[in-house]
């Protein structure tokens, strides 16, 4: 028996695409069609956003909970969260979590080690960008991590909250990101993070400078094998 997922939902675009990878990669280990029970929770991403801008990490936490909470009480028994930013109030959820949870940073970090990367570019939203998730993960690990200067992350942020959480894929964001990831590169990353659920939507791995670590795809591959 494999255990039920609740996934903890703060944007509906990266959310999406990581119940997708669930269900469609899990056939491939556990038989056609098959795929761990999962359930879904989200409160809009309106009422994220104040305390986001606001650094209230503790109200952001509540949220969570209040997701996790009635997860759990449908029978979910591993929480992932598909959001990036919002794991600053990890900690805080963790702790008083009725059910266990997957770091989606630890998931990046561990598949950085895998392949033998060291140095890693971070591309987020600003307050993910400018924020402890990736440095305290990477540490961790015993890696280094670089950041877009400023007037990229707040392109960056603009693209990400103005068109990816809205489902709008531009070809000039597109270029947009690979240019940044090429400055990335020049700073002696050897990859990039893609570290906003909705930034694997318009990025193409063939296509971009470096080889990249899809945080929401290798957050749902993590919970896929903790849950079978």
């Amino acid at each position: 028996m494999s255990k039920h997922i609740g996934i903890v939902a703060c944007s509906a675009e990266g959310a999406a695409l990581c119940y997708r990878t669930i269900c469609l990669e899990a056939e491939a280990l556990m038989g056609e069609h098959r795929h761990p029970e999962v359930s879904m929770h989200t409160y809009p991403l309106a009422d994220y956003m104040p305390h986001i801008r606001t650094g209230q990490w503790d109200r952001v936490a509540e949220l969570m909970l209040g997701s996790v909470c009635k997860l759990a009480e449908i029978g979910a028994q591993l929480a992932i969260c598909p959001d990036n930013t919002i794991h600053q109030a990890f900690e805080i959820v963790q702790a008083r979590s009725p059910i266990a949870w997957l770091h989606i940073a630890d998931s990046v970090a561990e598949a950085a080690r895998r392949s033998g990367f060291e140095r890693l570019g971070i591309m987020g939203t600003k307050y993910l960008m400018t924020g402890p998730v990736y440095p305290d993960a990477l540490k961790r690990a015993g890696m280094t991590w670089e950041i877009p200067d400023a007037d990229d992350r707040e392109e960056i942020d603009r693209i990400i909250f103005e068109e990816l959480v809205k489902g709008q894929l531009l070809e000039s964001s597109r270029l947009y990101f690979n240019n940044v990831v090429n400055k990335l590169k020049s700073r002696g990353c050897q990859a990039a993070v893609l570290g906003c659920t909705e930034i694997p939507l318009i990025v193409d791995p063939a296509r971009c400078p470096l080889p990249v670590l899809d945080s929401t795809r290798l957050l749902a591959r993590a919970a896929l094998h903790e849950a079978i």
